[in-house]
């Protein structure tokens, strides 16, 4: 089971320009073999099916251990993320720079809340 994890050692991440760029500047970026990205900028004209494609590639690939997703990104496409079950890759929603995190609409803690009866 543990060697199925082994070679998950990437980050992934789809947000705005100021977040990925962020990132990207800390050395998450990464083009495989196949010339696959591991981010998606998103912005105004990014259509939510571009969005909804990356999430589901990003969730399939064998090398990311941990997907970060701009909550208000995350908002576009709320029905796939909570329907997001999986352990790896860990799902994040992080906050943006015009965007302030809100904890009611993350999904994990929402799921959270659910197990502790809260």
């Amino acid at each position: 089971m543990a060697s199925a994890y082994r070679n998950r050692n990437l980050l992934a991440v789809i947000g705005d320009e100021d977040s990925v760029t962020g990132l990207l500047l800390a050395g998450i970026g990464q083009i495989n073999e196949h010339q696959k990205k591991n981010f998606l900028i998103v912005d105004s004209k990014t259509q939510v099916s571009s969005i909804e494609s990356a999430f589901q590639e990003f969730t399939e690939r064998s090398d990311i251990a941990i997907l970060l997703i701009n909550q208000h990104v995350a908002e576009k496409i709320r029905p796939t993320v909570d329907r997001y079950q999986q352990t790896f890759p860990a799902l994040l929603e992080i906050p943006s720079k015009d965007h302030p995190y809100d904890p009611s609409k993350d999904s994990i803690l929402k799921r959270v809340q659910k197990l502790y009866g809260d």
